[in-house]
């Protein structure tokens, strides 16, 4: 593999900026310099967006209302690609965007900023001690304080409504019952496992997640009691929960948190979490949702304390079911799925201040619109209608503070009505690229698939499109499997980037995605190489007719689940396509069962294990395995795998290029030894940007 070379984000040489472009600062803090990597004020020399300008936008996130519903309070993240790393800054501002300010100048990545409940101060988690913990400081980013010396630092933490209390995460190491072989061993890197779920994700399990609770005078922390001391699991649920999964009761003496109380085989076989309640004062635990099945997770108290809503899945073992919203009356302890009408999800719930209404965000044909349920008659309205992606909101007064995405934009924050969903955008981080830059178009269509049903497919054009002009045109293969294809905005996957290399972009919202009924989502499980596949090319069948389509240059192009359809369509795909993308997908069914760390997503989606003779479902999906068909590979196929992918390992994609090559398919790898399913370090995501268009001009142009 070729040595990465430096990067820069002021480099003349590629005429992408101009040299006044780069604004790092150099400061002292304490014993140490540090550059400090914040907004990047670019002069472009094109309209037309690279991978340099991709990685230059601000990236918002957190979004925190005032006590007194007066201000917003947020985070943004840069990154620099010379110092291939991130910094993340606190902004402040009035709810109609007018006086923002930076309150953080600093190199150490302020999270989890929030307001105190008397608004009089913030709280963040920031490493300038050397390890995260707990600070708080003036609403102007002044006088900051210390609070918190937890040992190896927190990773999330939460007020008490009335501010006497603080609740925070910190990993608690994982018992090693094999310490007694390991005596004089100080310099071994054995591991002894024996039994399932000794990593996730991206790394080894060797420690839970648990919360604590911990007194608070305003100035330190005491008597810190650990919720789930002695118990071997985790809150919140690993790999991807946060503080969402934790609430505090409106009195603050009750605390509800989400918890898969598993271990092993059974966690790795199993969806089932529960929302667990515990009180303060007697130091005792309650399982709230005994006997319900899958994942239980994300509660959220009434203002008033009497109700407790959550997100619920039913089934035990599918990842991908319907979520619910639950309703506890904590009054009768009754249970109710107010959704049971309600076709789509429910996510991001939060009551309104007078305990009627819940907003919530849904997905509905390709776009995540806000919601509102009125409990008592039982009702959803759609509050929002439009070509964009709602990512969270919050009640601030008579509006709604939110923040979306789409397609053409990355996040930015909005006040939205309540009532008629009519929105206008107050953050504009990064106003000053967008303005400079040119996107294609997005046009919406609808095509029958070959069983007669109407799928959505989206085309991104490219900009300054000539419709007397062929272009060569890429089927973008969705991931997940059950991940809509919505107008989200991707540092990596983004169409925009794609479009800015002269492709036209082909994207289904084929069979087994949500957003289109359960119906619809749930026929993908069990079916892998089947109607799914026949939905990607009846998209890019009734695409390439039109005159502007070159049909003797189409590609296939995905990650995850979309990597294994790529896989797929190589062997089945009768000459259509010039060349493929695989990205982190799944090549040999048989050898993904046994090397992934969530049992129940393979037992589920593909049916059960391959030795399994008399499974009907499962011997259909392992038929289907791209690695039987590779002697029907004759496409140049680009593969894309990295070393800390445990859901999807590494090996499927070298034994896939090596395949390849050993075929006599013109082929390239690369490989990342430092990521897991997604790419983000900025050198990498550039590399990877570079390699993707490198590759499809190679075959395409």
């Amino acid at each position: 593999m070729k040595r990465i070379k430096q990067l820069l984000i002021c480099v003349g040489m590629i005429g992408l900026f101009s040299f006044s472009a780069c604004n790092s600062k150099t400061i002292e803090t304490g014993k140490n310099d540090a550059s400090i990597i914040g907004r990047h004020n670019l002069e472009l020399s094109s309209p037309i967006m690279t991978p340099e300008v991709l990685w230059s936008f601000g990236r918002i996130s957190d979004v925190r209302i005032s006590p007194d519903g007066e201000k917003v309070l947020y985070g943004t993240t840069y990154y620099s690609i010379p110092e291939d790393k991130g910094n993340r800054e606190l902004f402040v501002m009035n709810l109609d965007g007018t006086e923002k300010r930076q309150i953080t100048r600093t190199a150490f990545s302020e999270h989890n900023a929030v307001w105190k409940p008397d608004g009089k101060k913030i709280g963040f988690l920031s490493s300038e001690s050397g390890s995260m913990q707990i600070w708080e400081m003036d609403i102007d980013g002044k006088q900051r304080t210390q609070i918190s010396n937890v040992k190896d630092g927190i990773s999330g933490f939460m007020y008490a409504p009335d501010g006497k209390r603080i609740l925070f995460s910190a990993d608690v190491e994982k018992e090693n019952k094999f310490e007694y072989l390991f005596e004089g061993l100080d310099k071994s890197s054995g591991r002894i496992m024996d039994d399932l779920m000794y990593r996730h994700w991206d790394h080894w399990v060797d420690f839970y997640s648990h919360i604590f609770i911990a007194d608070y005078d305003g100035n330190s922390l005491s008597n810190v009691i650990d919720l789930l001391e002695g118990e071997p699991f985790e809150t919140p649920v690993a790999p991807f929960g946060g503080l969402e999964q934790v609430a505090f009761s409106p009195d603050g003496q009750k605390i509800a948190y989400t918890c898969r109380k598993l271990t092993g085989k059974a966690y790795a076989s199993s969806t089932n979490a529960d929302i667990y309640e515990y009180d303060i004062a007697t130091k005792k635990t309650v399982n709230l949702t005994e006997g319900m099945l899958g994942y239980d997770w994300n509660p959220v108290y009434s203002p008033d304390g009497t109700m407790l809503a959550w997100e619920s899945m039913e089934r035990d073992g599918y990842e991908a079911d319907k979520l619910r919203l639950f309703i506890l009356d904590r009054t009768t302890g009754t249970k109710k799925d107010y959704s049971k009408n309600f076709d789509q999800n429910s996510t991001s719930l939060a009551f309104t201040p007078d305990s009627k209404s819940i907003y919530l965000i849904s997905d509905y044909h390709a776009t995540e619109e806000i919601y509102r349920l009125d409990i008592q008659k039982e009702e959803f309205t759609r509050i929002t209608n439009g070509i964009y992606d709602y990512t969270s909101f919050a009640f601030a007064r008579d509006k709604i503070i939110a923040t979306k995405h789409s397609m053409s934009k990355p996040t930015e924050i909005y006040t939205v009505n309540p009532v008629t969903g009519e929105d206008y955008e107050i953050s504009f981080e990064n106003k000053h690229l967008l303005d400079q830059l040119t996107f294609g178009k997005i046009t919406k269509r609808w095509v029958k698939t070959t069983d007669n049903k109407e799928m959505l497919v989206w085309v991104i054009l490219p900009p300054n499109f000539d419709e007397n002009k062929q272009y060569p045109t890429l089927l973008y293969c969705q991931g997940g499997p059950q991940s809509t294809v919505s107008q989200s905005w991707s540092y990596r996957w983004n169409f925009q980037m794609m479009a800015a290399n002269d492709y036209i972009i082909v994207a289904p919202n084929r069979r087994g995605l949500p957003g289109f009924g359960q119906e619809w989502l749930e026929q993908i499980s069990g079916d892998y190489g089947g109607q799914n596949m026949k939905d990607y090319l009846a998209a890019i069948d009734e695409v390439k007719v039109e005159p502007w389509v070159d049909e003797n240059r189409l590609g296939a192009v995905g990650a995850s689940y979309g990597g294994f359809s790529v896989y797929w369509l190589a062997g089945h795909h009768e000459n259509r396509f010039k060349a493929f993308i695989a990205h982190d997908g799944m090549f040999n069914f048989e050898a993904q069962y046994l090397e992934t760390e969530e049992m129940f997503f393979v037992d589920w989606d593909l049916g059960g294990p391959f030795w399994d003779k008399n499974n009907t479902i499962a011997q259909r999906s392992y038929s289907n395995s791209p690695h039987r068909f590779v002697q029907n590979w004759n496409t140049p196929i680009l593969v894309i795998h990295s070393e800390l992918d445990y859901r999807i390992v590494a090996s499927q994609g070298m034994s896939a290029f090596n395949a390849a090559i050993l075929n006599g398919v013109p082929a390239e790898y690369l490989y990342f030894p430092n990521e897991n399913h997604w790419v983000l370090h900025p050198q990498n995501g550039i590399l990877w940007q570079r390699t993707f268009f490198d590759w499809l001009d190679k075959w395409l142009k």
